[in-house]
Parts: structure tokens; sequence; C-alpha cells
């Protein structure tokens, strides 16, 4: 089968080798995405604002693939402070109300910068119509 892949020009793709978002078949991986835009940090402070920004990641990179956030299954959300769980999930809902993948949201240690709050990985699958 043939992959096709997303790549978003982060420094970290290459180094760490992976790509955005990868499509084998009718099933699409989108990695750990998290609110960092040109090395800096989208959203600093606002567990809102970086997982909308997460999410409006994510969603492009699945539009990339033929896909939508409609097409998503399941998301993993992984979070460094879980207190604020409200906030995530506001974001996750207004990508999700309606379409409503199985969902995982865990507390952290850590992301990769300290500034970071969120990463969200989804899977979806692409049914043909």
């Amino acid at each position: 089968m043939t992959r096709t892949k997303v790549f978003t020009g982060s420094p970290w793709e290459p180094t760490v080798g992976y790509c955005r978002a990868i499509r084998v078949g009718n099933r699409i991986e989108v990695a750990g995405t998290t609110a960092m835009r040109d090395g800096e940090v989208v959203g600093e402070g606002s567990a809102y604002e970086q997982a909308r920004y997460v999410l409006e990641t994510i969603e492009k990179a699945l539009l990339e693939l033929g896909a939508t956030m409609s097409d998503v299954i399941r998301t993993r959300m992984f979070v460094t402070d879980i207190s604020l769980w409200e906030e995530f999930g506001r974001a996750h809902g207004e990508y999700f109300r309606d379409v409503q993948p199985v969902a995982t949201m865990v507390e952290v240690k850590a992301l990769i910068d300290p500034r970071l709050m969120i990463e969200i990985e989804v899977e979806a699958l692409k049914t043909e119509e």
C-alpha cells in the first residue's frame, strides 16, 4: 500500500525522523501535535488556545490527506495540568461535539517545551462513499 505523508516543516521532523501525518489505505494517523509555530509557542499560558491551535493543525493535516475531522475515530490528549481539563475539553468539543470519537486525556509530567500544555494525536478512518 502507498504511504502518503504530511510534513509541517517542523525542525524536529527530519531530526527525529517522523512526519506530521500518514495515510495508508483508509487509515490515517496524526502524530502528537503541540502548539508550536516557527519555534514559538502559540497561546502561551492558555490551555484553551493551545488546544484550539493543535486541533487546527491536525485538521489541516487531515485535509491534506483527503479526510476531515468527521473521519476521526480516536483522540489522545496529553496534558501537563489535568485540573484544566474543562478548557482542553471545551476546545475538543468545538471540533468533535457531533463526531464523538473515543477520547483519552491523561496528565503527563512534561512536554518537549515547558511552555506547552497539551499534545494531541488522532486516528482517523476515511470510509469511501
